[in-house]
């Protein structure tokens, strides 16, 4: 089983140098990592295009859903995923999937967790993924990009690519068509990736506000009228998911101060709240 790993990328030079290096040393597995460069002009054309790890691709794009759909059509991968340039995975995250992937084999995408940390690497909290539903993704959307693996035939045979219209919240009309169209979805209740909460991160901008305003106009009266229930609801699953509540554990991961090597960091009081994000209203980072 071959995965096919999509990095968009522009002006993230530091963050890309670490999140190359952690798909790098992913272990008992074969990939490849597909970064689509929209012409950077920091660092990055420095060294990017003589990085052995990756495929690399500099052209212009009409944002990172269009890199991303490019990568996506690039790939030669049994599984698909993306990762953004201040996202890495934890070790041995991969094998994990495949595992499962082949434990399951009529499961066509997986959601697994996630790990945000702020821009030292240090814990804020860990992401649970749930199963989307199409009611209830509305009001809360339940997993991180980062921790979404696909089959190839998801995009290469539905045909469920990106919507480019959107420039930051099109991971949210992605996994509703994956949910209107009845792509089979289950979850992996493994940590296998790491979100940085830089404070700078694209749904903190000005665009993604714009564009969750927009989403907020088409929500159905209906699910508005209810979001109570639809909060009350997502507890409800987190709880009675597995491996939701977690007992301390250590991660290991790229800094800006360790670039060339993973650093243990302790999570001594793990949590679902994210602090700082509560009252967002962003359906790529539930809070």
């Amino acid at each position: 089983m071959n995965f096919s790993i999509i990095t968009p990328s522009f002006r993230g030079s530091a963050w890309l140098k670490l999140c190359i290096a952690s798909v790098a040393d992913q272990s008992g597995v074969t990939l490849e990592h597909i970064v689509q460069d929209s012409c950077s002009d920091d660092d990055t054309k420095n060294w990017l295009p003589n990085d052995r790890r990756v495929k690399a691709f500099i052209e212009k794009d009409s944002g990172m859903y269009d890199a991303v759909n490019r990568g996506f059509k690039r790939a030669q991968g049994d599984i698909l995923a993306y990762l953004n340039c201040d996202e890495q995975y934890v070790p041995g995250a991969l094998k994990m999937v495949a595992d499962f992937f082949e434990a399951n084999p009529g499961v066509e995408a997986v959601f697994a967790d996630t790990i945000v940390t702020d821009s030292q690497g240090e814990y804020i909290c860990h992401r649970p993924s749930l199963v989307p539903t199409a009611a209830a993704m509305w009001a809360r959307f339940p997993v991180l990009t980062s921790g979404i693996f696909i089959r190839r035939s998801v995009v290469h045979e539905r045909g469920i690519w990106f919507d480019t219209k959107w420039r930051d919240l099109g991971d949210f009309w992605w996994v509703r068509e994956f949910v209107l169209r009845g792509v089979r979805i289950m979850v992996l209740p493994e940590l296998t990736s790491i979100f940085a909460d830089t404070g700078d991160n694209m749904n903190l901008k000005a665009n993604a506000v714009r564009e969750r305003s927009e989403k907020w106009q088409m929500t159905p009266r209906w699910i508005k009228l209810l979001q109570p229930y639809w909060m009350v609801q997502y507890r409800a699953r987190l709880a009675m998911r597995a491996r939701t509540r977690r007992q301390p554990f250590d991660y290991s991961i790229y800094t800006m101060a360790s670039p060339a090597h993973r650093v243990v960091f302790h999570a001594a009081q793990p949590t679902t709240f994210w602090k700082g994000r509560l009252n967002l209203k962003t359906v790529t980072t539930p809070g």
